[in-house]
């Protein structure tokens, strides 16, 4: 069975997040957009919901956490190539973001990531498909 993944992150100020997601080549879905949430395209089956704080707080009796004080999520992406990576985590720079960690390379996988906005943490990764065993079999 296949599965679809939403992703779902409170935003302080909806148009801006669109308009910083939009320089790093993502799409939206506009029939789950209006003034409170936009579903950001990462892949066929990942999706990013990006709700308004106030809207976000509906889903959790919770207390928020200001991901620029503390981390609530890593968002890990795979990218196809180290190139792709590198070139993601630029654009994010360029349009407003900060690397809070240096890249790594460990060979096999090389890893870089970004801070958006917000404060939410984005990891993004290229791991060579030679090292990628299958899962064992239940």
């Amino acid at each position: 069975m296949a599965t679809n993944i939403f992703v779902n992150l409170p935003v302080k100020d909806l148009n801006r997040s669109v308009a910083f997601f939009t320089k790093l080549g993502y799409r939206f879905n506009p029939q789950f957009t209006d003034e409170n949430a936009t579903c950001m395209i990462v892949d066929d089956r990942i999706y990013v919901m990006l709700l308004v704080e106030k809207f976000f707080q509906t889903f959790t009796s919770k207390t928020l956490v200001d991901a620029h004080q503390a981390t609530e999520v890593l968002v890990a992406l795979s990218c196809e190539s180290r190139e792709k990576a590198e070139e993601l985590v630029s654009k994010a720079v360029a349009a407003g973001a900060t690397t809070p960690m240096p890249s790594k390379d460990y060979g096999f996988m090389f890893q870089h990531g970004f801070q958006d906005l917000d404060g939410h943490l984005w990891e993004v990764f290229y791991m060579d498909p030679s090292h990628i065993q299958e899962p064992p079999k239940a």
